[in-house]
């Protein structure tokens, strides 16, 4: 078996701006596995500033991997030790590369079409009239959950925006989350999230920066607005994942394959979640349509009634052909 890797660069239709700044462009490479006529592919996707991969060796890391695959060694248990983006696409690439390299990886009703998964719509930071026009869209087109990014602009227009949403739309018409990407103060944080439960939240991603469990087990425990970890997920090595759950004990736990890992880690990640009562969804992060298909695949063999944090990667002016479509707020396959 031969190993290749192609680096990419995704340019964004419009710059997308987070709590950490604005991006236009993003950047990874697809991984292709090919023996006997069959290509499998996946996807090494990561975000600058966000994932805990070590960017300034991967490409020794890449040729490293190549090697042992056309040597037909056998690779360690912790070979992808930080690098959580490329265990990624290896685990996806050879799954594809098993079902015949078609980008089928998990058979279920999703891929034969029967089947859709509900998503949210995502509603990226801006000026006011910007977030509030996306809002609109969404609900134009079917979608009955909204996310919103906040933390970019003035808490107190954040807060008119969400005023403004819920004097058009109630509860009953659109369910809102909220992502904070750690933007808020442990100071100010629980202050925030009272101020934001006025507005029917369904619940807030992360409301502040990663690694103070004492002060985020608090904020799970007070907060009137159910809290998801995000970030904490990302930043927290294998032998913390119980402890970290037990200590801060949130409402939900955001899995994103990519960064993560992959599926056999957002796995177990799902069973130490279930087994303490925990709800979890799936995000994409950023995605070419080759790890989104991956991701949207894995979710759908998942007996949950959550709506899921996915889409397609329509954000960029060019990207890879797929299957995956959105209709009424629902994520597709479409032959």
């Amino acid at each position: 078996m031969k190993a290749f890797f192609k680096p990419y660069q995704l340019e964004f239709i419009k710059p997308i701006l987070t709590s950490r700044g604005g991006m236009r462009f993003k950047n990874g490479y697809y991984l292709e596995l090919i023996a006997a006529g069959v290509t499998g592919t996946g996807e090494v996707s990561f975000i600058e500033d966000l994932s805990v991969d070590n960017l300034a060796e991967m490409p020794a890391f890449l040729n490293k991997l190549q090697l042992k695959i056309a040597e037909g060694l056998e690779l360690p248990s912790d070979f992808f030790e930080g690098f959580p983006s490329v265990a990624f696409a290896f685990e996806t690439a050879v799954m594809d590369f098993k079902t015949g390299g078609r980008g089928i990886l998990f058979q279920s009703d999703f891929v034969t079409g029967k089947r859709p998964i509900p998503i949210n719509g995502l509603v990226w930071m801006g000026e006011k009239d910007f977030m509030l026009e996306q809002v609109k869209q969404k609900l134009e087109k079917g979608f009955k959950c909204v996310k919103l990014k906040i933390g970019a602009l003035d808490f107190a227009v954040e807060i008119e925006l969400l005023q403004y949403i819920r004097s058009q739309f109630s509860a009953a018409d659109i369910e809102l989350r909220l992502d904070a990407n750690g933007a808020f103060g442990k100071d100010d944080a629980l202050e925030k999230l009272k101020v934001l439960s006025d507005f029917e939240i369904h619940s807030i991603e992360q409301p502040i920066w990663q690694a103070q469990w004492a002060t985020m087990a608090m904020l799970c425990r007070d907060s009137p607005i159910p809290i998801a970890l995000d970030e904490e997920l990302i930043f927290c090595n294998t032998k913390e994942r119980q402890r970290m759950l037990e200590e801060i004990k949130p409402a939900y736990i955001i899995l994103k394959p990519s960064l993560l890992g992959g599926f056999a880690i957002c796995d177990r990640w799902i069973a130490l979640a279930e087994e303490r009562g925990i709800d979890w969804w799936a995000t994409s992060a950023l995605e070419s349509n080759v790890g989104l298909n991956a991701i949207a695949q894995w979710v759908a063999t998942k007996d949950t009634k959550m709506v899921q944090g996915l889409g397609t990667g329509a954000l960029y002016r060019t990207n890879t052909p797929t299957h995956l479509h959105i209709s009424k707020g629902n994520l597709e396959y479409r032959f």
